[in-house]
């Protein structure tokens, strides 16, 4: 099976909750408020540059792509994120969505593990078809256990790090870390991880032609 065909089976869900285009545009926003907040020096500020610059992703995405939700989920966070920042007046509330989507994620993935519903593998299930036919299959339940492992590991070490910064109000290095950890470059390695463990063996072949 083709890299392409493999990942439109296996990662449709990716694409229909946006894609890297979601992803990007969650990044941009927590780089926006924090380029902002530094220049300006004003939280309300920054929050009002990051939900606008949210807003014309939005626009853009609903006039090309002909996609309402999936830019409307990302200007709920957003919104939420600067109305925290803006309420308190304090910049690191920007970022403690972030903090708690990573902490919120890390616990769905590990109580699904012990409970042999793996959240990787319910979520492909749906999206190919065959529901939960995968639990009858323990080789391919345990890949997808590995799956979510993955995940779960991506969301305790951006956890772990994202608390201690947040607790101590380190705006910059909060918002760098949000911005890589709990971003693109995290999510992408999951997936490529993902993508290994669950892609088809290739046949063995033979050592000799008459063997």
């Amino acid at each position: 099976m083709s890299l392409d065909a493999l990942t439109n089976k296996s990662l449709s869900l990716f694409s229909a909750v946006g894609g890297w285009r979601t992803v990007a545009e969650g990044v941009a926003s927590r780089a926006l408020f924090l380029v902002a907040y530094l220049l300006s020096g004003r939280v309300l500020t920054a929050a009002l540059i990051a939900v606008g610059g949210v807003c014309a992703f939005a626009v853009v995405r609903m006039c090309t792509d002909r996609k309402f939700w999936q830019p409307m989920v990302g200007l709920v966070v957003v919104g939420v994120s600067a109305l925290l920042a803006g309420s308190t007046g304090h910049a690191i509330d920007f970022y403690l969505t972030a903090v708690l989507i990573q902490a919120g994620g890390g616990v769905v993935f590990g109580v699904s593990m012990p409970a042999r519903w793996p959240v990787i593998g319910v979520v492909l299930g749906a999206v190919r078809g065959d529901r939960f036919a995968w639990r009858r299959d323990r080789r391919q339940r345990r890949r997808y256990t590995v799956c979510t492992a993955v995940f779960l590991a991506k969301f305790a070490v951006v956890t772990a790090l994202l608390v201690p910064l947040y607790l101590a109000g380190k705006v910059v290095a909060l918002g760098v870390a949000a911005t890589v950890l709990g971003g693109a470059p995290a999510a992408g390695v999951c997936v490529y991880l993902c993508w290994r463990i669950l892609r088809p063996r290739e046949p063995a072949v033979a050592a000799a032609s008459g063997g």
